[in-house]
């Protein structure tokens, strides 16, 4: 059985409960090591293999998990973050489908959630952004039609993006491009939830120059949108105005009478 587990943004007390588990079950653990902390692996059993996968191509990563398991092991294919948000775990799954190995997927704490925490944000603020758009600046991998940064910056909602710290120039320029003016706030989260993060606050009109100031080229979110400051709304949810299916609006009776 392969178990694609996601590592979480970076701490290792961030694994969920079930990762855990089955990172100290496991025989084998796939896992890349570009990403994930790894201060991680010290939750493997004694004697338990460990391979890098970013050493290997995709063939060579699906043959030695389909090997274990077909020997009857326990393999975790330990991803960064959330294995569903840039992961690439789709063309691995694809290939098990097609070995007749099989496989689940534990869920992780993604860098898009780390992020927010690290900024002490909310990203959907009533009266600001009700969307998060989560994307990456077209680099050497095209993205889709469509998909284009200056594109999705004509929404002008909360934007999230991975995989583009070293695209900034390109990032920035795209986004001015969109709805996003050079004032507009941004920030750039360095390894979030790492023990090394760092929060550099900033605009998208200083959004390269910020980073490069601070030689920050990878393993970085980059947030924009007027979320991270500003006036905003107060939810519905707990105004006490507002009658819900749980709670009368303040002022009336249960049966929702004045």
């Amino acid at each position: 059985m392969v178990h694609f587990v996601g590592a979480g943004s970076g701490a290792p007390d961030l694994i969920t409960v079930r990762g855990a588990r089955l990172l100290a079950a496991a025989d084998l653990v796939v896992y890349a090591g570009s990403l994930v902390n790894p201060a991680l692996l010290e939750g493997c059993k004694p004697g338990a293999r460990t391979l890098d996968s970013a050493r290997m191509d995709l063939g060579q990563v699906v043959s030695a998990m389909v090997a274990a398991s077909s020997a009857g092991e326990e393999v975790v294919r330990l991803h960064t973050g959330d294995p569903s948000i840039f992961g690439a775990i789709r063309e691995q799954m694809d290939l098990l489908d097609e070995a007749g190995v099989a496989y689940d997927v534990c869920p992780g704490v993604s860098a898009l959630s780390g992020a927010a925490a690290a900024l002490g944000a909310e990203y959907t603020l009533p009266g600001v952004s009700q969307t998060v758009i989560v994307t990456r600046m077209e680099g050497r991998t095209p993205v889709p039609a469509g998909e284009r940064l200056s594109e999705l910056a004509a929404h002008g909602c909360t934007m999230v993006l991975f995989l583009s710290a070293g695209l900034l120039d390109r990032v920035q320029e795209e986004l001015l491009s969109g709805a996003y003016g050079p004032d507009t706030p941004a920030a750039i989260v360095y390894k979030a939830t790492w023990p090394d993060e760092r929060v550099l606050r900033c605009t998208v009109g200083t959004l390269a120059r910020t980073a490069a100031d601070a030689g920050v080229t990878r393993m970085a979110i980059v947030a924009v949108g007027g979320f991270l400051e500003g006036p905003y709304l107060r939810s519905k949810l707990y105004d006490p105005t507002f009658e819900t299916g749980f709670r009368p609006a303040r002022g009336r009776s249960e049966g929702g009478e004045a």
